[in-house]
């Protein structure tokens, strides 16, 4: 009788336990269980009842953002906090000897910050005091999928434009020019209205104009430093809407160049700066600037097939947080808390960002809002980084 797969994967996590580096004495003609960890999507890694990593395979260096050889030398508390419930599923699978499991956990503290992740703890019946742990990150498939609702509400504020620009523009513009016409053959005391028509004209057209910037143009790419974009902006910013407040850069000097359009990198982060700036407070506002690479990052998107998305450009802010109520909304059109706001703002970024291919996330509490924008590198830098 066949073993289940269950029972297979739970043979090499026990194996990654014994043996860090060659795990199972495997058939010549069979993958070793170091091999098979080793390709695993899922983070996996084992703990004692300290919670220190006896082991962690590639997946969970991505996921804390660390190497094997520094996890070696820490504790789970060194990067959660004591009281986050991992640490009781922890002693529960030692005690009761058990396999425990949660879901749509959340890893939050100033070292890793994410949400959707699936855990799962299992005993290991030759170490008494281990534990293996798989840790599966949904976060990603949710941006896919709400990059996705993103995209077709883009289309949808398209379609409205190209209507509007139609059925509307024309038509104004022969409202306004008798408006123009009225205020100079009316009296005085009648002016103020034919002004007042010239004015709400405008008004439209420009919202109109606004909109159609979600037409679907097909972008021009190019290898473009991602550094010199964000400078741009920090200047831009600096000058204008971000005086009051402090920008703190900490940039990957190894990056590669982004695959994107210039101009509209610089109002994607313009608009991403200019909110953080308008979050933070007059006095002791911060933005800070990030830029990183996530190794072996790559996606697989309905139809669109593989999109290798290894940079990642953080702008974050210490203002008062998003309101709860709007965010699962956040990059839809229409949505703002602000006065006076259109709402077009972030609609227009995660547009761009999709035309790019790329990924645009928000995690917000009280004093801390991070956008994080993932975007494809130049195909060279693309092909060298390929397995």
């Amino acid at each position: 009788m066949r073993p289940s797969r269950g029972r297979r994967a739970l043979a090499a996590a026990r194996g990654l336990a014994e043996a860090p580096v060659r795990l199972l004495r495997a058939q010549p003609d069979e993958p070793d269980a170091a091999a098979i960890l080793s390709s695993l999507a899922i983070a996996v890694v084992v703990l004692d009842r300290q919670g220190r990593f006896r082991s962690a395979n590639q997946a969970a260096e991505q996921f804390f953002a660390q190497s094997a050889a520094s996890l070696a030398a820490m504790r789970l508390g060194d990067l959660l906090p004591a009281d986050h419930p991992i640490f009781a599923m922890l002693v529960q699978a030692l005690d009761g000897a058990a396999i425990v499991a949660d879901h749509d956990m959340a890893f939050e503290s100033p070292r890793i910050v994410k949400h959707g992740i699936s855990v799962t703890v299992a005993p290991l019946a030759d170490w008494p005091d281990c534990a293996v742990v798989t840790l599966a990150d949904g976060s990603t498939a949710q941006m896919l999928d709400r990059q996705i609702g993103f995209r077709n509400a883009a289309r949808s504020v398209s379609g409205m434009a190209a209507i509007l620009a139609h059925e509307v523009k024309n038509p104004l513009s022969g409202i306004r020019g008798a408006a123009q016409l009225l205020e100079a053959s009316v009296p005085e005391q009648d002016r103020e209205l034919a002004r007042l028509i010239q004015d709400e004209a405008d008004r439209i057209r420009a919202l109109v104009d606004r909109m159609d910037v979600f037409s679907d143009r097909p972008v021009e790419r190019r290898s473009v430093n991602i550094h010199e974009v964000l400078e741009h902006v920090r200047r831009l910013a600096m000058s204008g809407v971000a005086r009051h407040a402090r920008i703190v850069e900490s940039y990957d000097p190894s990056l590669p160049p982004v695959w994107g359009n210039r101009d509209q990198l610089v109002q994607v982060f313009l608009n991403l700066v200019k909110n953080a700036a308008e979050a933070v407070p007059e006095a002791g506002g911060v933005i800070e600037l990030t830029t990183a690479f996530q190794h072996g990052v790559r996606l697989v998107a309905g139809g669109a097939g593989r999109v290798h998305l290894p940079l990642v450009v953080s702008v974050r802010d210490n203002g008062p947080g998003i309101d709860e109520a709007i965010r699962a909304n956040l990059f839809d059109p229409f949505v703002t808390t602000k006065r006076g706001g259109s709402g077009l703002g972030l609609a227009l970024v995660a547009k761009l960002v999709g035309d790019h291919g790329g990924l645009v996330e928000c995690d917000s509490r009280p004093g801390r809002t991070v956008f994080r924008v993932h975007l494809p590198v130049g195909p060279a830098a693309s092909d060298d980084d390929a397995p």
